[in-house]
């Protein structure tokens, strides 16, 4: 699986490559590429969004196609949006969501950060990744798509602190407070190369998983 580091681009930009590249691996599976970014400052509407979830944000927003409600991303993040198809690993997108989660569950727990996600808790009010602090406080968001089995959109994990994070939106249909990021937590900076490489490696080997 290729993997192709865009670093911080416009929302836009990114959303056009990842369209390229799903009708390139419907045909061409062996083109299944994990595109790692950051983006400007920027609200997406998901597919379960409603008139609440914005409350104030001033900036670009965009509606688009995956599933969720609000989200906010920004340089602060490490977004991955996997280009797989799926056809070849059951059409298992259960699978493909837990896989996912559990990339971000097992990278954040080497720092020493226990968390849990959607599939472990049995809530799907809880999609994504949250820390296990007290109270608990969500690291990372998850709104995926699927074109012909092939998918697109993906993860946004909160690697540091942005002054305009989750300002103005209920993210994820929570409010601005439920949010967090690992270096906040950690009270540390991390070197972003390593922990992309991380997390991307553990991902392939997730996605691989789902062919046996």
């Amino acid at each position: 699986m290729k993997r192709l580091n865009l670093g911080l681009i416009d929302y836009l930009e990114a959303y056009n490559i990842q369209k390229e590249l799903v009708q390139k691996v419907k045909d061409q599976p062996q083109e299944e590429t994990l595109i790692i970014c950051s983006h400007p400052p920027v609200v997406t509407l998901g597919k379960k969004s409603t008139p609440k979830d914005l409350v104030g944000w001033q900036g670009p927003t965009y509606e688009i196609e995956r599933g969720g409600q609000a989200t906010y991303h920004g340089p602060g993040q490490v977004v991955i949006y996997p280009i797989i198809n799926l056809k070849s690993r059951g059409q298992n997108i259960a699978g493909y969501l837990e896989a996912m989660e559990q990339s971000m569950i097992e990278v954040l727990g080497s720092y020493g950060m226990p968390a849990t996600g959607n599939s472990e808790r049995g809530k799907p009010d809880y999609t994504g990744v949250w820390l296990k602090l007290t109270p608990p406080r969500k690291v990372a968001s998850i709104g995926v798509a699927v074109s012909r089995w092939v998918t697109y959109h993906g993860l946004a994990l909160n690697l540091y602190h942005d002054p305009r994070g989750f300002q103005g939106i209920n993210p994820c249909g929570f409010t601005t407070d439920t949010m967090t990021d690992v270096e906040t937590v950690l009270q540390k900076k991390l070197e972003r190369s390593t922990f992309e490489d991380q997390l991307t490696s553990s991902l392939i080997l997730a996605f691989s998983k789902l062919l046996t």
